[in-house]
């Protein structure tokens, strides 16, 4: 599908950006280009020297920001896919700066989907966050905002065969700002800072986020927000997996923070589908027949009411099992002290 195209990634520098760089290049060799989007000229250079253009020249490196829709506009010129995944993430950060979540949350959602109106770009898919659930902080709100705004993008692009949908997925083991590569640096202090002992939070690998956006890219229908079945960790079996000797000095929930994540409510359940190894929320308006979704991926309608939160999941990360993921995803050399 991606031989002889060229994708673009906004926020292309970030941990699942450089994820999904490595994977496409790996097991897409015959893509034409793939252009990483990003304002952070730092990192750009530094993922410029992992990803040489001498060994990779198809990869292009664009200085750019989602709020600037001219410079978007040309950056997607003759692109055929877009995966959206810049955004201001940090919880606490975005709501002391409230103003500049907004800019880069939804005006820059709102950027990238006039940009790809406005071109040729084939398919879209955006990234979101279990955040984005029954928000309660900033960045929630407007990453439910963001994804509202692609879902309803299909609704507007009349003649236009370009299909915009959503993958939403809870923490990302490893990616930056994350709580495993903070504990594992704050257990060589001797304590680890615990928001609230009762915590629970999703857990999914850099290649499980990349594999879903693949699985989006390939096979949306236009509308859709993919939700993973993935495990959940508790916070203190993090803490105890990484610094089991070490002091738990309990803080406080931060501004924003919940104690359980959701990716789906009671009331999505009307629209959400179980498609094995994913759940699918789709749109209450859409422009294909949803017989033929359902027999093309055995789709299940959800019983109505159903709900799906890191607090009552069924499939939970083990001490063991936690610090055998440490090892492989995020730090080679991970043992307990």
């Amino acid at each position: 599908m991606l031989s002889n195209k060229t994708l673009l990634i906004t926020g292309g520098t970030g941990s699942l950006g450089k994820a999904l760089t490595k994977h496409i290049l790996t097991h897409f060799p015959e893509i034409k280009k793939l252009v990483i989007y990003s304002r952070d000229e730092q990192k750009q250079f530094q993922m410029a020297q992992e990803f040489h253009d001498s060994k990779y020249p198809q990869i292009r490196f664009l200085i750019g920001d989602v709020r600037d829709k001219d410079r978007l506009r040309r950056a997607i010129k003759d692109v055929d896919y877009v995966i959206h995944a810049a955004a201001m993430k940090h919880v606490p950060i975005a709501e002391y700066n409230p103003d500049e979540c907004v800019k880069t949350n939804i005006d820059g959602a709102r950027n990238v989907i006039d940009a790809c109106l406005e071109t040729n770009v084939q398919r879209v898919v955006a990234l979101s966050t279990d955040k984005a659930c029954a928000p309660i902080n900033l960045y929630g709100a407007t990453k439910l905002a963001s994804d509202k705004l692609f879902v309803a993008a299909n609704n507007i692009k009349g003649w236009n065969p370009i299909r915009f949908s959503v993958v939403r997925y809870g923490n990302v083991m490893g990616s930056n700002g994350s709580v495993i590569p903070f504990f594992l640096n704050k257990r060589k202090d001797g304590v680890l800072p615990i928001t609230d002992p009762n915590m629970t939070r999703f857990n999914i690998s850099l290649q499980g986020g990349v594999d879903m956006v693949m699985h989006a890219l390939f096979n949306a229908w236009g509308g859709e927000i993919f939700i993973p079945k993935i495990p959940s960790y508790k916070i203190m079996d993090v803490a105890m997996a990484i610094g089991p000797e070490c002091k738990h000095d309990v803080i406080g929930i931060r501004p924003g923070e919940k104690v359980h994540e959701e990716m789906i409510t009671p009331s999505d359940s009307f629209y959400t589908y179980d498609l094995g190894k994913y759940y699918t929320i789709l749109p209450s308006s859409h422009h294909w027949n949803l017989e033929d979704f359902i027999n093309e991926f055995n789709a299940v309608k959800v019983p109505d009411g159903f709900y799906y939160n890191s607090g009552e999941n069924t499939d939970w990360e083990t001490i063991d099992g936690l610090r055998s993921l440490i090892k492989e995803h995020v730090d080679p050399e991970f043992s307990v002290i």
